[in-house]
């Protein structure tokens, strides 16, 4: 018997619980950055060299962070499930909790990038320093997709999106597009389930709403996805 294709959006919020902060949760401000300053193509041509020890150390952080188990939970509903996590996180954290298609819409910190290219990627594990640059040259940046450019990765979301069975949303305020509007993408009539603490407002009656965190939320997910079984 064939697999319900389960796709799953996650933000911030399921790494949250790992100890990855977001800037969302302090008024704009990232682990004490003004997102301006460190997220956007503007501070990289005004100040690169701040841009790179920022996400030097997120990519430290995130190396010692550890899956939760929100991130194992998921990949566990693999036996029953055609799994596909959509993730606006750069960490690493969902394939380390065992998931085995997972799709970043906004970058991977264990990746970097020409400044001038959005592909290929190379694997980074340490940190970029001005003057590392790409075979072609170019200096290299973190693989990440900042604030005010285009999302890549979209159009692939939207196809996987467009074949769902069920629908889940974790950890997100569905407050950053074009991700957020990926939930308007699902085929009608098919299950929707919105895991986080504060619930934000979708103006769609029919998603079934659980608000708890991540990592206690996914129990309940898994209890309302096995009666979708039966």
């Amino acid at each position: 018997m064939e697999k319900k294709k389960l796709v799953v959006l996650t933000g911030a919020g399921i790494s949250a619980e790992s100890g990855l902060r977001t800037f969302r949760d302090s008024d704009g401000l990232w682990e004490g950055y003004d997102i301006e300053d460190v997220a956007t193509p503007r501070a990289w041509k005004r100040n690169p060299q701040l841009v790179l020890e920022f996400y030097n150390y997120r990519r430290r952080e995130v190396a010692q962070a550890q899956p939760n188990a929100a991130h194992i939970g998921l990949a566990d509903l693999q036996d029953q499930f055609d799994v596909q996590i959509i993730t606006q996180n750069i960490d690493d954290l969902h394939e380390r909790g065992g998931s085995r298609k997972v799709l970043h819409l906004h970058g991977e910190i264990f990746k970097m990038r020409s400044e001038r290219k959005d592909y290929p990627t190379y694997p980074v594990t340490g940190d970029i320093r001005l003057g590392d640059k790409c075979p072609q040259g170019t200096q290299l940046r973190p693989f990440i997709v900042w604030f005010e450019e285009p999302v890549p990765m979209i159009e692939e979301a939207v196809r996987l999106t467009r074949q769902a069975d069920i629908f889940v949303v974790i950890g997100t305020s569905l407050a950053v597009y074009p991700a957020a509007g990926l939930l308007h993408e699902t085929p009608p009539g098919i299950p929707l389930f919105i895991v986080d603490k504060n619930i934000p407002h979708t103006g769609n009656p029919d998603i079934t709403a659980i608000e708890a965190p991540a990592t206690q939320g996914i129990t309940l997910l898994k209890q309302y996805l096995a009666a979708l079984q039966k």
